[in-house]
Formats: structure tokens, C-alpha cells, sequence
């Protein structure tokens, strides 16, 4: 079987069956984490990334490749979640960019989409590690570029890059020395191999499962939608739609549509990217909101919900939602006086939630580990801040480039990402904002004085391996640091102390920890009271965190 072209049809049964080998695959990708915590994501997180990007695709009727590409790099933009999911939407962005302008696709042109796709990838993250995603991803741009000189058969060149990206995930583990302890490949760079290998296969001709998109969490209409009480709603009408772009369309034309929008409704999301228009608003009048829209192209994805009569249902589902996990809604601060700065952070658990609001946070992101706010989460958060200036915490090392993804695409407000690993990091970092300095200067002294602060983690372990020599069982309880694991035993307690041990030094002054939904307060006062045995010189906070999957985390400064 040889091929030489691809048209916008077989490009796009091919980029859903690179979707549902995924998908497919995600726990298993998930469990190829390196620490055997319950929250491995990373297939989770790919899964998610590029399941908003064929929701769009799915959107379009007969697509040429221009509108796939469109479709594509703006779903998986704006559904990017983790570093893992960052990393794929840069890289469907790079090569979306280089098919665009085609209509048939061809060994050379596809090579070239390989190598854009990785110049995008690699410029996005700041210090790109070998061994990862991003190492397999530029040896098969590598490849792609040797094969265009050999041969004009895409079956051939296809089978050939799939060939030589395993060689090169399978290698992974000897340029990460964690990866090679922990007995794992890269889960990225496996993710980014099951795509392929799913889109080969559509080419192939093979008979692929149809994907499933599901939403994750909830929609933009039912997300803006959890705040509502049970008094009347104001406003009936729950109206979305794309605004395919047919005219100039700058910040300022932006701005007029908002205020458009806000004379009309509320709880109003608009979202630019390239030449779209992502709009959602709450309006008594929908058809107000379509015409205004119209006046800048036309219109797709129209959707038009009575709020009125789903009323009860998302009461219920929202009380559901709230008992299970903690969240309270947030309300909207679009209807505040604007104001010099504002404070969006991402926390999982009720105690930590109000420990950030009573801190001056304006907007809680539920989310953290297991489940990483995507950059359209970010992005609704902004537009919910209304202040010239807003500062990001997302603490945790996987949310920082969803952040910083949020921050590109934000054209109205100063968006500054203080890159806080950690809950500890981020209460620290807020603590020593001053309201009469810069925001340049508050940055600064925000992420120096979080960055003498030493975080701590305690979870069970979800398989055997052996991590910088420690032997870890299945069930065992584990003490981690800011780089690795510093404590194991078979009790909470005792792991929990002998982690701070490893933290403690000379120049400390506080403990402070913070005990999760599986922790009584009587085992957190416990444990409070044996650290200030053993440090009778340190202060020592016990405050309810109420997270999930992990019994405490701490923090010594």
C-alpha cells in the first residue's frame, strides 16, 4: 500500500483516531508516573487536552484542512491541562500552523509540520528536560526530516517515524536517571507515541472506535452556573457561541464587545484566539447578544439553555458536587469597583479554600493534584478578577505552564504567574504581597520569599519500585520533599515526622501543617504536639486543609 497524499478527510479520521488511541490508553500512561502516587495524570491530562480539540473538530461540517487546523490548535489551546497537556496543545499548535495553507498534505509538507510542531513545543518550556515528551518529539521531527529526502509514501514514512520514536521512548529511562530507577518511560513521551500510532492507523485504513468526548467537570454554561442559589435568576437565558471572524477585531473592539455584552446579561466569558470568538453570556434577550455577534462574522456552535427550567436540576447536581468535594461558588467579582490588583489561586480542599480567601484571593480554582484546571480555567478566572493586575498562584509544579498559556492568550489585564510549586509556597507568597509596591516589585519579593520555603507531602504508595534507594511496597505511607521522598513507614504519624525531620534546620522558625479530609483533628493536634516536643524552639500551626489524597501537607520556614 503506498500514499502520497492526504486530504482534509483522511486528516481528520486520522486526528480522531490519534484522539482515541489516547484515550485508550490514559491509565495506563497514568500509571507510568515516576512516584507511586495516587496521582499520575498524565494520560489524564494529554486525554483532556485533545478531547477539547475534537469536540471542535466534531463541531465542523465537511472541514478543509485550514478549518481542522483552526479546530485543533484552538481546542487543544484552550483545553491544555498539566505541563503534559501544555506541551501537546504547542506542539498541535506548530504543526497545525504549517498545514494550514494546504489542501492535500504530502511526505515534505508533513515533515515540515514535524519540525514546526517542535520549535513550538521546545519554545514554550523554559528549561526543556531530555527524556521526556519533548525528546521524542524532536528525534521523530529528526526523522521526518531525513525520510522527506527518501521517499514521497506516506505509509512508509509513517511506519518509519513510529519505529524510531519507541527506540527513542524506550531509551528515556537512560537519559533520566529518576525514569530508569523507577523502571518507567516517559508518560508524555508514550502519550505522544499512542497518538501517532492511532493516526497511523487511520491511514492505514483500519477500522477505529469511535471517541467518546466527555465532558470533563462541568460546561462553561453549568460552570458559570454554580453559583446559583435559589432565589430567581435574573437573567433566563444561558446563550453561547463561535464568532468565525470577518473582520478586523482588536483589544479595543474586544472591550466594546464585553461592554456590550455586560448592558445586556451577565456572567459573560469572551475568549479571541486567531480568528474565532468563544462568547457566553447570561442575557434575557439571546437574540441581542447573536446580532451584536454578527456584526464581526458569522456564527457556529450556537447553544441557548432556559435557565429557568434547568434550574432545579443544576441545584441539586450542584449540591451533589459541593458535598463531595468541598467547593463553595465563587461569586462573580466582574460586578466589583476594578481595582489596582486581584488574586486568582488553585487549591483543593475546603480548610485551604478559606485559608486563600481570608488571605485577599479573589477567585479559587478547585484543582491541584489528579486534576489540573485547564488554561480555558484559567482563562474564565481572569475574566472573573476585575482588576488591572492579576497574580496567578497555581501550586503546583504541573499547572505553571497552563498559567502561563492563560497569560498569552489575555490581551486586557497584567497577568503575572508567580510560579508557586506548592500550597505552602502560595499562602507565603501572597502573605508577602504589599499594597503599596509595584506590581513588578511585589513579584519579586513574592517568589524570593516563597522560595525559602520547604513543602512536604504525605500519601500511600500505589505499586512497589525503589526511588534514590529507598524501597517502597504498596500501601506503604510515603513523606515527600520538594525533589523527592525523604520518609517511608507504615504510619502516617511517623512518616509525618520524620519528613519534617528531614526539613528542619538551624535557621527555621515555623512548622505549620495542614491535614487533609482523612485526618481527624485529633491525630493533626497529635502530631502537632510531638513536633513541638521535638522542637520546643519552633513555632508549630495545625490548620484543616481538608485535600484530598494527601494526609498532610506541610511546610517549614
Amino acid at each position: 500500500m503506498i500514499v502520497k497524499t492526504i486530504d482534509a478527510k483522511t486528516f481528520k479520521k486520522m486526528f480522531l483516531a490519534g484522539a482515541a488511541s489516547i484515550e485508550a490508553k490514559k491509565e495506563f500512561i497514568n500509571e507510568l508516573n515516576v512516584f507511586p502516587v495516587p496521582d499520575g495524570d498524565t494520560g489524564t491530562n494529554m486525554t483532556l487536552t485533545i478531547m477539547s480539540a475534537v469536540k471542535e473538530v466534531n463541531s465542523l461540517n465537511d472541514p478543509s484542512i485550514e478549518e481542522l487546523a483552526k479546530a485543533i490548535s484552538s481546542g487543544s489551546l484552550r483545553g491544555a491541562r498539566g505541563n503534559s497537556g501544555v506541551i501537546l496543545s504547542q506542539l498541535f499548535r506548530g504543526f497545525t500552523k504549517e498545514i494550514k495553507d494546504y489542501n492535500e498534505l504530502n511526505v515534505t509538507i508533513m515533515a515540515n509540520a514535524f519540525n514546526k510542531a517542535v520549535e513550538t513545543a521546545y519554545r514554550a518550556v523554559m528549561k526543556p528536560k531530555e527524556g521526556t515528551i519533548l525528546t521524542v518529539a524532536r528525534c521523530a521531527a529528526e526523522k521526518a526530516a531525513q525520510l522527506a529526502l527518501e521517499t514521497d509514501d506516506l505509509v512508509y514514512f509513517g511506519k518509519e517515524i513510529i519505529s524510531h520514536m519507541e527506540e527513542v521512548l524506550a531509551q528515556t529511562p537512560e537519559m533520566l536517571p529518576v525514569l530508569k530507577e523507577a523502571g518507567v518511560v516517559d508518560s508524555g513521551g508514550q502519550g505522544l507515541v499512542e497518538i501517532v500510532k492511532g493516526a497511523y492507523d487511520a491511514l492505514l485504513g483500519k477500522e477505529i472506535s469511535p471517541v467518546s468526548v466527555k465532558q470533563d467537570g462541568a460546561s462553561l454554561s453549568s460552570a458559570k452556573m454554580e453559583g446559583i442559589s435559589t432565589e430567581d435568576i435574573k437573567f433566563g437565558y444561558c446563550t453561547e457561541f463561535i464568532v468565525k471572524l470577518e473582520k478586523e477585531y482588536s483589544l479595543s473592539t474586544e472591550i466594546e464587545f464585553k461592554n456590550y455584552l455586560e448592558s445586556i446579561g451577565d456572567s459573560i466569558v469572551v475568549v479571541s484566539d486567531d480568528d474565532i470568538i468563544k462568547v457566553h453570556v447570561h442575557t434575557n434577550d439571546p437574540g441581542l447578544a447573536i446580532q451584536k455577534g454578527l456584526t464581526y462574522g458569522s456564527l457556529t456552535n450556537i447553544k441557548i439553555d432556559n435557565m429557568r427550567e434547568q434550574h432545579n436540576e443544576i441545584v441539586i447536581k450542584d449540591a451533589q458536587n459541593i458535598a463531595a468535594s468541598g467547593d463553595k461558588p465563587k461569586k462573580p467579582a466582574n460586578n466589583q469597583p476594578r481595582k489596582e490588583a486581584g488574586f486568582i489561586a488553585v487549591s483543593m480542599g475546603e480548610g485551604l479554600g478559606e485559608i486563600f480567601t481570608g488571605l485577599g484571593v479573589d477567585y479559587i480554582i478547585e484543582g491541584g493534584q489528579t486534576m489540573n484546571p485547564s488554561t480555558e480555567d484559567m482563562l474564565n478566572a481572569i475574566d472573573e478578577v476585575n482588576a488591572d493586575t492579576i497574580f496567578i498562584l497555581p501550586n503546583n509544579s504541573n499547572i505553571i505552564l497552563a498559567a502561563e498559556q492563560a497569560k498569552q492568550l489575555t490581551e486586557d489585564k497584567n497577568i503575572i504567574v508567580i510560579p508557586s510549586k506548592t500550597v505552602p509556597q502560595g499562602i507565603t507568597a501572597i502573605i508577602n504581597y504589599v499594597y503599596d509596591k509595584s506590581p513588578e516589585e511585589n513579584a519579586e519579593r513574592m517568589i524570593a520569599e516563597m522560595n525559602k520555603v520547604k513543602s512536604g507531602q504525605v500519601t500511600y504508595a500505589i505499586r512497589d519500585t525503589v526511588i534514590d534507594g529507598k524501597e517502597i511496597k504498596q500501601g506503604n505511607i510515603m513523606g515527600l520533599g520538594d525533589k523527592t521522598i525523604l520518609a517511608v513507614s507504615d504510619d502516617i504519624k511517623t512518616t509525618t515526622i520524620e519528613l519534617v525531620k528531614n526539613l528542619v534546620d538551624e535557621d527555621s522558625e515555623l512548622i505549620s501543617l495542614y491535614y487533609g479530609e482523612e485526618v481527624s483533628e485529633e491525630d493533626a493536634n497529635s502530631v502537632g504536639d510531638e513536633l513541638m516536643n521535638l522542637y520546643p524552639d519552633l513555632d508549630v500551626e495545625v490548620h484543616y486543609g481538608g485535600q484530598p489524597i494527601y494526609y498532610y501537607i506541610l511546610s517549614v520556614e
